[in-house]
């Protein structure tokens, strides 16, 4: 079937389906890339319609799709709207901890006689050795990675469960796999392509720009002064909002502040007992809670449309965080604040959370464990004695550096030319230093956005590997006359070429912002150097 074939079938069914008289180029690229059966990975913004590009090309293919997401409310969400259709080739199901066996069972059935298109699971599910197999039997025709960023070992949700995926999909067939996300700078893209083993994959990153969102950031020199910025928001705009804080005891003292200054405001964190965050999450998506006070464990599956605003009030610890958080706002369409109410001691305290490198010794015992015969984590904790944390994060480094693999029976193992312990954990160790500088560089590039006076749009996206040559004209600084148009001529290179430093290996040009300029490095992460001195010295030479 050709292109244009394609495109033509993907229209027809989104019309008949979904009732869309059109589709957006970056859906129908990668639409298309789907219909051909390959892997893709897709980084659309909020609201751009990512769910249609593996569920219109699924009701062409024939075989079931299988689709895997992080949360259940997210999955509830996405199976009620197919389901609403009331369209035997829309119908999903799915099979998670909250459904009993008999449910589960009946789900499988549904599937396999064609009474049911999509397949919603978890990664947890899929572990079993005996669903892997029932999934198997079923014969899927495509995968769907929703929020595709938790598999990044330095993504925005660092996420155990999902390390597994790239062997469990191998585990169902490996059929074509499609990868969606809002939010992947160019190492987290990388890294979901290597972990997911994506297979050449198309790979469509657009439309960033988000116009109805107004960019704000304001340096604090004290704490009053932060809370007073808060305040005059709040007396501003009375719709809805999220204030993002970097703790769990910040969320709690700053809602019961507000709440006493006459803003009821409730708080929401990772400490939480599971139902109370349930509850809140419903009261929140209901408009029964005006504002919420949280951390980052606040975010995946608030499909809210009429959030008015987004505050944070601590510098995040990388822009893909940022994006992430503020993508909750104004996903209505109508216009929207993101204030950044931040200070330099927030860098400190950042730097505190990415916390120190792990132990060799703990590291090299893992290995050597590993070696000896599969084990289930399980029995690993209690021989090791680490936490179910800790212990998911040596075991990611030990598969990175091909000390451990995914065994039968939901064991891990070592493969058959494992390095020897010691090596293993040397490798472990300097993988983890690697990943360190990277998140460390996330955070400067952070510390970059807040202080610059370009323009913030074009700073954002250009992080993201994404160019753009006007101003945005949706930020406080291009408000005040300070931006500049960015069309990548201003160096020595052009942006987005491949560069090479002597220490610091092979780069990616991001952007240009005066005398300065940004390289994301492959091995240290982002890097702004003065253009000045790479010309005089020769410093960056073409990759």
């Amino acid at each position: 079937m050709k292109l244009t074939t394609h495109s033509m079938s993907l229209r027809r069914a989104a019309r008949s389906l979904f009732g869309w008289t059109a589709l957006r180029p970056n859906q129908l690229a990668a639409m298309r890339a789907v219909m051909r059966r390959r892997d893709a990975l897709v980084v659309l913004p909020t609201g751009a319609g990512k769910s249609a590009i593996y569920q219109i090309p699924a009701s062409l293919i024939p075989g079931p799709t299988v689709v895997i997401s992080p949360l259940l409310a997210l999955q509830q969400d996405q199976i009620a709207a197919l389901n609403e259709r009331q369209r035997p080739e829309l119908r999903a199901v799915r099979i998670s901890s909250d459904e009993t066996a008999a449910q589960q069972a009946e789900a499988i059935a549904e599937i396999r006689d064609g009474r049911a298109e999509f397949l919603f699971i978890t990664p947890e599910q899929l572990a079993n050795p005996d669903r892997l197999a029932e999934v198997r039997n079923l014969k899927p025709a495509l995968v769907a990675i929703d929020e595709a960023h938790c598999i990044s070992a330095w993504g925005h949700d660092f996420r155990p469960d999902y390390l597994a995926l790239g062997q469990l999909i191998d585990g169902i067939g490996r059929p074509p796999v499609v990868a969606l996300t809002a939010t992947a700078s160019p190492p987290v893209r990388d890294d979901i392509v290597d972990r997911l083993r994506l297979r050449k994959p198309e790979i469509v990153v657009s439309g960033l720009d988000r116009p109805n969102l107004f960019f704000e950031v304001a340096h604090c020199p004290t704490e009053d002064y932060r809370w007073r910025r808060l305040i005059a928001l709040l007396r501003d705009d009375k719709r809805p909002g999220i204030i993002y804080v970097p703790t769990r005891r910040a969320a709690e003292e700053l809602s019961a502040r507000l709440t006493d200054a006459g803003y009821p405001a409730q708080y929401y964190h990772g400490g939480m007992p599971a139902n109370a965050r349930a509850r809140l999450h419903e009261a929140f998506l209901a408009d029964q809670v005006p504002i919420m006070v949280a951390t980052s464990a606040f975010g995946m599956g608030i499909d809210k449309p009429n959030i008015a605003w987004v505050v944070h009030m601590a510098l995040p610890d990388s822009p893909d965080s940022y994006f992430q958080e503020i993508g909750r706002a104004g996903r209505d369409g109508e216009p929207a604040r993101v204030l950044l109410l931040w200070q330099a001691e927030d860098v400190g305290l950042q730097r505190f959370f990415s916390g120190g490198l792990p132990d060799a010794t703990e590291l090299r015992d893992l290995a050597a464990l590993l070696r000896k015969e599969p084990t289930t984590r399980k029995e690993l904790r209690e021989v090791t004695g680490l936490g179910p944390r800790k212990l998911g994060q040596y075991l990611a480094l030990l598969e990175q550096v091909g000390a451990a693999q995914q065994a039968a029976g939901q064991r891990v193992g070592a493969p058959r030319y494992a390095p020897t312990p010691v090596d293993a954990a040397a490798a472990a160790v300097a993988e983890a230093e690697r990943q360190q500088s990277l998140t460390r560089s996330r955070t400067d590039m952070m510390r970059a956005f807040a202080e610059t006076s370009a323009c913030r749009g074009q700073t954002l996206l250009a992080y993201f590997g994404e160019q753009m040559t006007e101003i945005c004209g949706h930020c406080d600084n291009c408000h005040a006359g300070t931006s500049v148009p960015d069309d990548g001529s201003v160096g020595p290179f052009p942006v987005h070429s491949q560069v090479r430093h002597a220490e610091w290996g092979s780069g990616l040009v991001l952007s240009y912002e005066e005398d300065r300029m940004t390289v994301l490095f492959d091995e240290v992460g982002y890097k702004t150097l003065s253009v000045s001195v790479v010309s005089e010295q020769g410093l960056l030479t073409l990759d």
